[in-house]
């Protein structure tokens, strides 16, 4: 492939300040410099897709994390789709459709070392950034390693309507369980039952889900993925059967406070006297069984039976406010940034 047209300018939002509280949007700035030259061994990556993740306000932190924090003045961390425009590496060609840790900005440079990962060409760059991306890699393994679910075993899935929990229950309900959600309008309940195929969806906001919880899961939870703690996970331990498995992705009720509510009460006896399995997990952990998990995921969307929905706001600038509302819960889906086209 020729060479392509590079940016001489690379836009940029670093990290200005540690948040005190709430995520606010002058905790980033804003910044443009030279687009940065392409040594031995290194590519640089011009970034089509942003993806934005409850996990992004945890990295502000300073606190260790399963990566380090980022750095004040530091580009934004976050996991990028791009294409390949300078190479000087061997296993990268201009042209190449690449993801990994990109960052918010235009360019990323990638040495040997970085992880990146190589695309086929042709690619749909939404659903690998959605459904057969980090996301649906981790309602996959989330669910099904650490779930472990049976068909007839009562699943529970809170953030329900957002990018994983959405996957995890139409995967559950491919296992043949029985599937409630918990979400926060009553959009996202008949969104989740009427095009998801969820059995039962809660309004956190609205109903008292200690009480709906007895309702739609009568003969208790055996499976629950847990995206948000807090007041639902609290709900959801004291439903728990005896062997349940509690799977803990995320905890975004907790993220964006400078006030975290205290952990569950119950703990840890319920768990010895139910016998319950709570687990924490990372979707890196899995990255050498990715082919199989793809193919599950890509049949299970081209049979119909797995349905994906992606909320794409245009342009690098409006970061920082998409990410304000997805901690607020404003998506429905995956929620990403279009930072550049698809072609160039």
């Amino acid at each position: 492939m020729a060479d392509v047209k590079i940016e001489p300018m690379n836009r940029q939002y670093v990290l200005a300040k540690r948040p005190a509280g709430a995520l606010q949007e002058g905790d980033f700035s804003w910044v443009e410099s030279p687009t940065p030259p392409v040594g031995p061994g290194q590519a640089l990556v011009r970034s089509i897709y942003l993806s934005l993740d409850p996990a992004n306000r945890g990295w502000i932190n300073d606190v260790p994390t399963y990566r380090p924090p980022v750095g004040l003045g530091e580009p934004m961390a976050g996991f990028v789709i791009g294409q390949v425009v300078a190479s000087n590496r061997d296993d990268l060609a201009v042209g190449d459709l690449v993801e990994g840790d990109g960052g918010w900005q235009d360019y990323a440079i990638h040495g040997p070392d970085s992880a990146i990962y190589k695309l086929p060409p042709g690619d749909d760059l939404v659903a690998r950034m959605s459904v057969r991306g980090v996301t649906g890699l981790t309602a996959y393994w989330g669910l099904l390693d650490i779930g472990e679910p049976k068909a007839g075993e009562t699943v529970l899935v809170s953030a329900a309507a957002g990018a994983v929990g959405s996957i995890v229950g139409q995967i559950a309900k491919i296992k043949g369980c029985h599937v409630v959600g918990v979400a926060g309008t009553d959009e996202k309940c008949q969104w989740i039952v009427d095009e998801l195929g969820f059995d039962k969806a809660i309004n956190y906001k609205t109903e008292n889900v200690m009480k709906a919880l007895g309702q739609h899961c009568p003969d208790g939870i055996d499976v629950y993925f847990d995206n948000v703690g807090g007041e639902v996970l609290q709900a959801a331990l004291f439903r728990m059967n005896q062997g349940g498995r509690m799977v803990c992705c995320g905890v975004v009720s907790q993220y964006d406070t400078a006030t975290p509510a205290p952990g569950p009460h119950g703990l840890p006896g319920l768990l010895v006297v139910r016998r319950l399995r709570m687990e924490g997990f990372i979707v890196m952990d899995y990255a050498d069984r990715r082919d199989q998990a793809d193919r599950d995921l890509a049949g299970w969307v081209a049979d119909g039976r797995l349905k994906y929905k992606v909320d794409i706001i245009d342009g690098l600038e409006n970061a920082p406010k998409a990410l304000i509302g997805l901690l607020h819960g404003e998506n429905t889906g995956k929620r990403m940034i279009r930072v550049s086209g698809e072609t160039v």
